[in-house]
């Protein structure tokens, strides 16, 4: 028995008197496309990038009638009513990109890495093909990363599929042009792509830690659906404790606490300090719960 797959070197397809092979780069790089392959094929996932699509569309609409009715739109942010940047829709359909990325980041968006994560290992095994898979010359730690490594897919994609959808709704819908910033600054409407590009990569980067804890939850238990319960449940409970004013002391700790912080890249200068914030604090919780579910998967009797 290898300790790091559990079963025998032979079976692994290792040398003659079991001496384990070594997988080559290239299979890590085939184990990590299949995961890709196996991911993005699911049904589950597509419902979930159908309804991360959805969002920008409904939120393009009530944003249409209600103008053409002759209301006004809400100012956004934590003074205003609605999301941030909503009320800039109508002049600019750049900033419906921005306003549906902060409408689905504090839920939709991790809600739906959270079910891809927790369904990473526990659904391989609640399916009976966990066991299978380490029979092949992978190794727990290659495929724990190959696992993350298209979780972190999933996020990229998930969000770039929110902010994809956006555009081309608020080019349907309203005009495009200039941009102006929050500072006051009128930039040009190519310049704004850009800023959208990279705001919907730092979106992607804050959902990392999620993204950790869900596969730390993943390695706990042999329910797929259990997991992925348990991982939007404890999402949930840390978003209702940011909102807490008593226990702000916590605050910054929280790993959602600073997902907002992408607005300050509509800003002219560029502010940081939160954005760096953000950034170290997902790394943080990346590496603390990546750590753990290495620790855990590399602990567990694989019965299944």
């Amino acid at each position: 028995m290898t300790p790091e797959t559990g079963v025998t070197g032979e079976s692994r397809g290792g040398k003659a008197g079991g001496e384990p092979r070594t997988p080559s780069p290239l299979w890590s790089l085939g184990l990590f496309r299949s995961e890709l392959s196996v991911t993005f094929r699911r049904w589950r996932t597509l419902a979930l990038l159908a309804v991360l699509a959805a969002v920008p569309i409904l939120v393009g609409i009530a944003v249409k009638i209600e103008t053409s009715d002759g209301g006004s739109v809400g100012a956004g942010g934590p003074d205003g009513e609605g999301p941030a940047f909503i009320a800039q829709v109508t002049n600019n359909g750049l900033f419906l990109v921005f306003t549906a990325l902060a409408a689905t980041l504090p839920f939709f968006l991790p809600m739906a890495v959270g079910v891809v994560a927790g369904d990473a290992i526990a659904g391989e095994a609640s399916a009976g093909t966990l066991r299978y898979l380490l029979v092949a010359p992978a190794g727990r730690t290659r495929l724990l990363l190959a696992k993350y490594a298209t979780t972190l897919a999933f996020c990229v994609v998930a969000t770039l599929v929110v902010a994809a959808s956006a555009l081309a709704v608020g080019a349907l819908l309203f005009p495009l042009g200039e941009v102006t910033t929050i500072s006051g600054t009128r930039i040009s409407f190519t310049d704004g792509l850009l800023r959208a590009l990279l705001i919907a990569l730092v979106v992607a980067a804050s959902l990392i830690g999620v993204a950790a804890l869900g596969l730390f939850v993943s390695t706990l238990t042999s329910s797929g659906i259990a997991a992925m319960a348990t991982t939007v449940g404890l999402l949930i409970t840390v978003q209702i404790v940011d909102q807490i004013p008593q226990l702000h002391a916590v605050h910054p700790y929280l790993f959602p606490h600073y997902w907002l912080s992408f607005a300050d890249l509509m800003r002219d200068p560029v502010y940081w300090d939160d954005l760096v914030r953000n950034l170290g604090l997902q790394a943080l919780y990346a590496g603390v719960f990546g750590s753990a579910a290495w620790a855990r998967f590399g602990a567990k009797d694989i019965a299944s």
